[in-house]
């Protein structure tokens, strides 16, 4: 699988990462958890990225593939699932804490990304926050440092010296971060991560998702419907259930600056499918022109806009 540098990082990462989310919030089993990144692993994927709040994520990573560490680039978060740790939310306290936690959840002396986990613009400026992550990398517990999130705080951090990548929202139906976090990012070399690359499965109904994405992922799938576009109006034929996830992915990786785009499963099956749609050519650029018109006639014509990135 072809791979990008993360921005200034230096770090190699293949363009596919995976997301642990459901992992964690779908009760998925040990025995699954170690076939599927296993499976991943093998097939090229080098990029694997969880969070503190992704309950029992971190463990099951930790154990099913703590022997292939030097295989990939491992990326965490703090400042959320920390409830019950010393100090106050988002103090240098908490974050240390949470940071070395994960340390010994993941089995491992280090990560190579620790990302703020969404915290809002007031207080990232604040700078204890990053100042935590700048201590843990000078300690060697962390590489580097960065911020998960999106729309203005995502852009202010895209520009702080000491915030080496981001991880935003990008995908078909949440193209904001494309115009104002991707060109800072480009700016400043930051690595960046695209979250939610195939908008958690938009073309679905949001009854037929799993668990707590019923309800995650219905604001894209509110998009969707207004933004009225089938596979066969952008050069496609077959089923739609096939047909969307490589398109949405393909868009989302399209852009010039998105260094990968980490695609959350629980299915092997669906992960050699995104191995699959990856290994193509990419989506052609009349094709991804429709799906920004689309999304802009649609943004435009709602009365709950602006479509923001959704954090």
């Amino acid at each position: 699988m072809r791979s990008n540098e993360l921005g200034r990082t230096g770090l190699s990462v293949s363009r596919l990462g995976y997301g642990a989310a459901p992992i964690g919030f779908l009760d998925t089993g040990p025995d699954q958890i170690g076939r599927l990144l296993n499976v991943l692993l093998d097939r090229g994927v080098t990029l694997i990225d969880t969070a503190a709040a992704y309950k029992g994520s971190e463990a099951a990573i930790g154990e099913a593939v703590c022997s292939r560490r030097s295989e990939f680039t491992l990326v965490s978060k703090c400042g959320m699932g920390d409830e019950g740790l010393p100090g106050e939310p988002w103090s240098p306290e908490r974050l240390t804490a949470t940071i070395d936690r994960s340390l010994e959840r993941l089995k491992t002396d280090h990560l190579d990304v620790c990302l703020l986990h969404s915290c809002d613009l007031e207080t990232l400026q604040k700078g204890d926050a990053i100042g935590a992550l700048v201590a843990a990398r000078e300690a060697g517990k962390i590489r580097f440092a960065g911020y998960s999130g999106d729309n203005s705080a995502a852009v202010w951090a895209a520009a702080r010296p000491d915030i080496a990548v981001i991880e935003t929202s990008v995908n078909l139906c949440d193209q904001a971060n494309l115009r104002t976090v991707l060109p800072v990012c480009r700016a400043h070399q930051t690595g960046f991560i695209a979250k939610r690359p195939i908008a958690n499965a938009a073309w679905k109904s949001p009854q037929s998702q799993k668990g707590m994405y019923k309800d995650y992922a219905s604001e894209y799938h509110r998009r969707f419907e207004r933004m009225g576009l089938s596979p066969a109006d952008l050069g496609y034929s077959g089923h739609p259930e096939v047909e969307w996830p490589e398109i949405a992915l393909k868009f989302t990786l399209a852009h010039p600056g998105v260094h990968s785009a980490i695609c959350g499963t629980t299915s092997t099956t669906n992960a050699e499918a995104n191995v699959a749609a990856i290994e193509k050519n990419p989506l052609r650029e009349q094709v991804v022109k429709k799906l920004m018109d689309a999304f802009d006639t649609a943004e435009a014509a709602d009365d709950q806009t602006p479509w923001v990135g959704r954090t």
